[in-house]
Order: C-alpha cells, then structure tokens, then sequence
C-alpha cells in the first residue's frame, strides 16, 4: 500500500462540486439557521446575566457553565424547513440570509422564535420567486405574441399606406354636400395593394 493512497491525495480536488446545487443550498440556509439560533441563546443569556448584575449587584456569570446548545427544533419543523429550502433558487440563497439576518436584528427574537422567523423569510422568497416566475411566464408569451405579429408586418411591407392621395374622400367635403358618407372608415388610411 502506497502513502500516497493512504492519505487520499489521488482523490478528485473537487469533492465539494459532486452535491448538486440544491443540497448545498439546503445545506446553506440550515446553517445559518442553527448560527443565528445559538446567537440568539448568547444574547438571551447575557441579558439574563445583565438583568441578575442589576438585581443582585454581583457578577457571578464566570461561575456559570452553559450547555453549547440547548434548544434546538423538532425533527418534523426541521423536515419541513429543509423542504422549504429546496424551492430557494441557487442565485437566491444570499439576498435569502441577507434577509433572514436582517429580521433576525429588528426583531432580536429568542432561540425559540427563530425558526418562525426564517420560516417566514423562506415563504417571502418563496413568493417572490413564484411572482418572477409569473412575470417570465408572461414576458415569453408576450414574446410570442409579438413573433406571430411580425407577419403583420412583412404584410404591412407588401401594402403601401396612402393617406394623402388625391381621389380620397373626407367627411367634410360629405358634409358640405349634405350627402351620406360611404361606408368606408375614415380613420383608416387607403390600402393599395402594389405589384
């Protein structure tokens, strides 16, 4: 057995590459989650420390050992998180922890609120992805739209416009003469067909 086997060096660099986009984002989102739950328990417990330095008028927080974590959310809410998170897009992943963040120092909830918090952070996303969604939706058929009227064009370019030839009739002139106009449109120009 080689060392350099032993020690994996003939692996592929690219290791991180292999999970598909979605599983990092998941990946992503949850993090930040459990960080800004234990941020939140830091701050909870130095207001505690705060508010017992007030009443007592001593420090004892140097005595005091706190568990690493100590609320953590239920493996069902956890599920429907991590599904939640799979309907973020890639490109949205920062502008969705810039936001969570964002809410998270408003609100300076307790660990316990956190998890509502981002959940409500990923329906916003998830909104808002649905509304572009829409809008593309709606810019591709209006594409569309517009390919099928550029006939109407190449019809426009066989046809000529004429709307200062000589022979063509005015309402005025009908009115002056006190005769019934034809039935003809007269805000439509004089399409003459040319060959």
């Amino acid at each position: 057995m080689s060392l350099a086997s032993w020690f994996r060096w003939n692996e592929p660099p690219n290791r991180i590459s292999q999970r598909s986009p979605t599983e990092m984002v998941v990946e992503t989102l949850m993090m930040e989650l459990s960080w800004q739950m234990k941020q939140a328990e830091k701050r909870q417990r130095e207001r505690e420390n705060e508010y017992r330095k007030i009443k007592t008028g001593v420090d004892y927080g140097w005595l005091v050992s706190y568990p690493k974590q100590s609320y953590d959310i239920s493996p069902g809410e956890r599920l429907q998180l991590e599904d939640m998170c799979t309907k973020v897009h890639p490109s949205y992943c920062g502008p969705v922890i810039l936001r969570f963040r964002q809410v998270v120092a408003e609100y300076e909830p307790e660990a316990q609120e956190v998890s509502r918090l981002f959940r409500s952070v990923l329906q916003e996303a998830a909104e808002k992805i649905k509304e572009e969604e829409e809008a593309k939706k709606l810019a591709r058929q209006w594409n569309t739209k517009n390919r099928t009227s550029l006939s109407l064009t190449t019809f426009k370019s066989r046809s000529r416009i004429s709307p200062f030839i000589s022979d063509i009739k005015t309402i005025s002139e009908d009115v002056e003469r006190g005769t019934q106009p034809n039935r003809r449109v007269w805000s439509m120009p004089e399409f003459r067909n040319t060959k």
